[in-house]
């Protein structure tokens, strides 16, 4: 099944001669109904981005599809091969769409010039992505050889994603809010965990120094009904 859809147009006939059972793998709508296999228990934001590209003897092809879970499935493929560690290709794909993601917030006024800026997490909550290369040599790494290490495949990778997701935003700002939209809540829940963890990182550094019930954690902000005992033994 992977093999068709990595191969658009590509007929795989298994044959299971012994059981006399056969089973076909086709499909012509390649990484586009990949995406959609991948998310077919899920809620789509939006209808797939596709993009493709070739640059000399590399050929890329990506597909694209956020859903409404917290989770982020991005497959790399290097020649058909499933690079599970990621590599080269991937990361580039993930600089170009953190990039494009803050670039539309900012640019819309969604997320304002002193506000912190969204990170590599926060795009890719609920996101579905496919990033299928080609190329004519290779280089894996790792012990499992997994992983793409050619370096300058980041490079164009990232430039191709740039250019196509920007031009996809500004002629599909419905689609484009809607994504924009999901990646500024992950970032107002991250936001609003780590407060809540610091909170109770400060309330326990106080209890493990264990503060005497006649002393108290300060609770005012106003330093003038607010006193700071410092205390020897007790």
């Amino acid at each position: 099944r992977e093999l068709s859809y990595l191969n658009a147009g590509l007929k795989i006939l298994l044959v299971d001669e012994a059981r006399g059972k056969k089973e076909e793998f086709f499909s012509s709508g390649g990484l586009i109904e990949f995406v959609k296999w991948l998310n077919k228990s899920k809620e789509a934001l939006h209808k797939p981005v596709y993009l493709k590209k070739d640059v000399g003897s590399t050929s890329i092809e990506i597909a694209v599809q956020y859903n409404t879970t917290f989770q982020d499935n991005i497959f790399g493929f290097v020649n058909t091969i499933n690079t599970v560690e990621g590599g080269t290709h991937v990361s580039g794909f993930k600089t170009a769409l953190t990039r494009v993601i803050n670039d539309y917030a900012k640019k819309t006024g969604m997320l304002k010039e002193k506000e912190e800026g969204l990170t590599g997490d926060d795009v890719r909550e609920g996101l579905t992505a496919i990033i299928s290369i080609k190329i004519p040599e290779p280089q894996f790494e790792g012990q499992t050889k997994t992983k793409l290490g050619n370096s300058e495949i980041k490079g164009v990778v990232d430039s191709i994603v740039t250019t196509a997701l920007t031009e996809f935003f500004e002629e599909n700002p419905a689609v484009a809010k809607r994504i924009t939209s999901k990646s500024l809540d992950a970032a107002k829940a991250r936001l609003a965990a780590k407060k809540a963890k610091d909170l109770v990182r400060r309330k326990n550094a106080f209890s493990l120094g264990g503060l005497p019930g006649k002393l108290a954690d300060c609770s005012s902000k106003k330093t003038e009904d607010t006193e700071l005992y410092i205390v020897e033994g007790e």
